[in-house]
């Protein structure tokens, strides 16, 4: 199952578009494998997210 990096919730539960365009520009804070909330940590060249079972996720 797959969740949304903005709500938490499950990406075929309802419209996510709102969700997408936000994800464009500011992190995720759930992780899309488990929904845990992430750490988020934003600075001058970018973010970084850490989800405490999968470990860290960087802007690409």
């Amino acid at each position: 199952m797959t969740y949304c990096g903005r709500c938490g919730r499950d990406l075929t539960d309802g419209n996510h578009e709102s969700c997408a365009q936000a994800l464009a520009l500011e992190p995720p804070r759930y992780c899309a494998e488990c929904r845990r909330r992430m750490i988020v940590q934003v600075h001058p060249m970018g973010w970084s997210a850490r989800c405490s079972v999968h470990g860290i996720l960087t802007e690409h």
